[in-house]
């Protein structure tokens, strides 16, 4: 796994395909988006193409391989990463920077204090000069959370450089499906007491106005027979695409071990999410069919096995620079 090679050479980007099916059947079940449902759209050949998982979805997806919901803390392979923990008075974990959707620039973490009693952003303020710098960013970020420096973060606050401190995404991804068709489907949520839906006393007017009425309130309130419209797609081809933007690593201008790290960890996640992540909703249960790394050409994707021990060896050394911070865990307390 020659990761120095690329980020030595010219290569700007490494652009990997995987091409999926679903796991049983032929339906799935793309993302929805409100007041536009599913997001198909004409691709340049005329052909009928869909959106089935967005940009801002995969990132969430990718960092959620990262953590162990049941120790609520991040797998073993990145226990020495950091990351910033917020708990409450008593103790009990409230959120993680790696869990939140805007990372660092949750307001639970902002506004969480330290031991000292400083709130986070004052931290911020401390460490990032007036201006906005990108190196000076990366550095900060990579101190407290190099998962951001992945996923890209955005201060907005004004009293941050006035919301001019953001970074946009090293790692990018979507998911979409050529040549779809709609398959249309439908059900009923059945109420064997009360199928009507109306309440007690408007049953008892029977075939008046009060009656109509109560029967359309009683299915808002889930009484009554609830017929709905549901629809899926197929396709003779989905694919995930991933976008590791190399340049954008190489501009931070951190130590070479430092930029070998952070690829290892963009294809360590791309590599588990493809492995144990693509159930991505109920009638959305994907599996991969090829794994093709389309630049640079004759590149291919590292073992996972050969991944975690990269990764492993890289955190070691990294941690060795004065990087990190120490404790890696920032802990912050948020609430009375």
């Amino acid at each position: 796994m020659d990761i120095q090679q690329i980020l030595r050479g010219d290569t700007s980007r490494i652009l990997i395909e995987a091409r999926l099916r679903p796991v049983q059947g032929t339906r799935f079940q793309p993302t929805g988006f409100p007041d536009l449902g599913a997001a198909t759209y004409m691709g340049p050949d005329g052909r009928n193409m869909l959106l089935v998982e967005s940009a801002q979805s995969m990132a969430n997806r990718l960092e959620a391989v990262m953590w162990d919901s049941e120790r609520k803390q991040l797998i073993a392979p990145l226990d020495r990463l950091p990351y910033v923990r917020v708990e409450s008075p008593d103790g009990q974990m409230i959120t993680a920077s790696v869990l939140e959707a805007h990372r660092l620039n949750s307001p639970y973490i902002l506004e969480g204090r330290d031991q000292n009693n400083n709130r986070f952003i004052e931290t911020i303020k401390k460490h990032l000069a007036a201006s906005p710098n990108v190196v000076d960013l990366a550095k900060f970020l990579m101190r407290y959370d190099p998962n951001a420096l992945l996923h890209g973060v955005f201060f907005s606050q004004k009293e941050l450089a006035n919301g001019r401190w953001r970074l946009p995404r090293v790692v990018s991804a979507f998911i979409e499906a050529d040549n779809v068709y709609p398959a249309m489907s439908g059900g009923v949520k059945l109420d064997h007491v009360n199928p009507k839906g109306s309440t007690s006393e408007e049953r008892g007017a029977k075939g008046s106005a009060s009656e109509e009425r109560g029967a359309k309130r009683g299915a808002s309130e889930g009484r009554g027979h609830v017929p709905f419209a549901r629809q899926e797609f197929t396709s003779d081809r989905i694919t995930a695409y991933f976008n590791i933007d190399v340049a954008q690593i190489r501009g931070f201008c951190l130590p070479e071990v430092v930029e070998d790290l952070l690829v290892t960890m963009a294809l360590f996640k791309i590599r588990r999410f493809l492995q144990g992540g693509l159930r991505l909703r109920t009638a959305c249960d994907l599996t991969v069919i090829d794994l093709t790394v389309t630049h640079p050409a004759g590149w291919e994707f590292p073992a996972d096995a050969e991944l975690e021990t990269a990764l492993g060896d890289r955190i070691y050394q990294v941690a060795r620079l004065d990087v990190f911070a120490d404790p890696a865990v920032t802990r912050l307390v948020y609430g009375e």
